[in-house]
């Protein structure tokens, strides 16, 4: 199949980059030693099809190529600029956006080449998209865990498609590690989260915390570090040199919607009509209401604001315990 082609289809259905790797399975060593260190937490879906995620084979019988796709999610820094929440959840959902690119590449991919078969995923199937997009040329995996391109930074998404067909032309493998010696993502995060070499222990991670974590309360040590942070957090994204330079995206699903014009006080009091009306269809929706809420609260204690004393007094009586037991804290912690 050639790739010039493919390609064309790509950028076509509006992905950014993209790349070609051959689908050979993935040295299982680095992966299986993060999650036999617990670095997953309660994410027990991660090692539940390990088997798959190591060997692309599994998933489709005869594998021979994976196709890697980022798209860019950064728009122009004034946009919702002292947004609480973290810049990719402000739009749209990004898996809708990016499974409806993959889809419309299929199809594509369905009419020029109709015997080829395929296997797809945004984000929540069983493969690794980091290391296909850097055995496919696109980046590398940088200390902080995120993956850094050379011309959109770490501001990107992926999908994955694995064809069980040979391509004209393969990625010699990663593009060149640019981070050096520089430390500055290690140094800024604030829970120490990030271990180096791509690694995050996402126990300790802020994202983790306020995005994945919705039964167990948040350690106080980092419901301290949550100030105008209530889902996924881009600290060791906005101190990288390698993001000095973003390139704003012309995508509108991108664009921030209602919901991130609001303030953590107007978050920590949204009512259930604000949430059905402003959040369905975006990524926030993972935290649900109650999640949600309950972050917006722990950043209010932790931003120690006084004027969030009645606020918080009220959902002192939330029929929520998380949001009761986040609001009880957060006004002792007003008075430390």
């Amino acid at each position: 199949m050639p790739t010039a082609h493919l390609r064309q289809l790509a950028t076509e259905v509006g992905f950014d980059l993209v790349g070609f790797a051959r689908a050979e399975p993935i040295p299982p060593r680095f992966f299986l030693e993060w999650l036999e260190a617990g670095c997953a937490a309660d994410m027990d879906w991660l090692g539940s099809r390990a088997a798959e995620r190591l060997d692309v084979s599994q998933l489709l019988p005869g594998a021979r190529s994976v196709i890697a796709f980022a798209t860019n999610y950064y728009r122009d820094a004034s946009e919702a600029a002292d947004s609480p929440i973290a810049r990719y959840a402000r739009g749209r959902d990004y898996h809708s956006t990016l499974r409806d690119s993959l889809k419309a590449f299929r199809k594509r991919l369905g009419r020029a080449y109709p015997e080829v078969h395929d296997y797809g995923s945004v984000d929540s199937g069983p493969l690794m998209e980091k290391v296909w997009a850097a055995r496919a040329g696109l980046g590398y995996v940088g200390k902080n865990g995120c993956f850094i391109t050379e011309r959109f930074g770490s501001w990107v998404m992926l999908a994955v498609l694995i064809l069980d067909a040979e391509v004209d032309a393969y990625a010699d493998g990663p593009a060149t590690d640019r981070c050096g010696s520089c430390r500055k993502c290690l140094m800024s995060c604030p829970t120490g989260a990030l271990l180096g070499e791509g690694r995050v222990d996402a126990r300790a991670c802020l994202s983790y915390q306020t995005v994945e974590n919705r039964h167990a309360e948040v350690p106080e040590s980092f419901r301290v570090q949550m100030d105008n942070l209530i889902f996924g957090c881009d600290i060791c994204q906005d101190v990288c040199p390698l993001n000095r330079h973003p390139v704003p995206t012309p995508n509108e699903r991108f664009v921030p919607r209602a919901v991130a014009q609001l303030g953590v006080m107007e978050l920590a009091a949204l009512t259930p009509e604000d949430y059905d009306r402003l959040v369905p269809g975006t990524a926030l929706a993972r935290a649900k209401y109650d999640g949600l809420r309950r972050n917006a609260v722990y950043a209010l204690g932790a931003a120690k604001k006084a004027e969030a004393r009645s606020l918080l007094e009220r959902l002192r009586e939330d029929p929520s315990e998380p949001v009761r037991r986040a609001a009880l804290w957060a006004l002792l912690h007003l008075n430390a």
